[in-house]
């Protein structure tokens, strides 16, 4: 068991090791989210119930966004320097090697920006319910953005166009964003919110299932 998963901790920690060396591609997003936050307030005055409603909805789709601008840089590199040919014609399974590329990428983007938004939601005032509810929805739908993102980053591999990517995954993210924000609003009225993560947790299993296998698929073709 231990000699199977040995190409995907490899994988892992040569990826978390590239990000630490590159640490301005960790931080960009980081920068992006917390500049768009800013903003928000500027553009919108400083009535504290209507910032406190609007919150939660700020917070989702700026961490969307900013993942989204991060999504690029997952094969980029590899594919620059003929990594990614050598690992599709390596003997260990590709679809174990994408998946380790892929918690990467969640772990460098990902939970950092969860860490933020929760310190975010706490400085704008949102309720204990709220922000618990924001953090499981995070929690449960940033590794989703990161599934499906590998996805189109593998069919774009090799093409400079952020936005035709943009354009492939922001609306196969708006189930994400729907039923998160529905859930944070259920909790802001006192509601449960069972259903709506029940239905993240659902499509994050789905996604775990089918997204390496999806994106170890699209590199062969793009590299056919």
């Amino acid at each position: 068991m231990a000699t199977r998963f040995t190409p995907f901790i490899c994988i892992l920690k040569r990826d978390l090791i590239i990000a630490c060396r590159n640490r301005y591609e960790l931080i960009n997003p980081l920068l992006f989210f917390i500049m768009v936050i800013v903003l928000f307030p500027l553009a919108m005055g400083t009535d504290q119930t209507m910032l406190r409603d609007i919150t939660a909805g700020m917070i989702w789709v700026t961490a969307l966004l900013a993942s989204t601008l991060s999504l690029d840089a997952m094969f980029r590199t590899d594919f620059e320097d003929g990594s990614v040919e050598q690992l599709t014609l390596s003997n260990y399974p590709l679809t174990l090697l994408v998946g380790a590329k892929i918690l990467a990428h969640w772990l460098v983007t990902g939970v950092p920006l969860i860490l933020v938004s929760l310190l975010v939601g706490y400085i704008l005032s949102l309720s204990y319910a709220a922000l618990m509810a924001l953090f499981i929805t995070l929690l449960l739908g940033t590794p989703i953005l990161s599934l499906i993102g590998a996805i189109a980053v593998a069919l774009t591999i090799g093409l400079r166009g952020g936005m035709l990517l943009s354009l492939l995954i922001l609306p196969l993210y708006m189930p994400v964003l729907i039923f998160s924000m529905l859930a944070v609003n259920n909790a802001n009225d006192g509601l449960s919110i069972s259903a709506e993560c029940y239905f993240l947790a659902g499509l994050l299993v789905l996604a775990i299932t089918l997204a390496p296998v999806a994106t170890a698929a699209s590199l062969r073709i793009r590299l056919s």
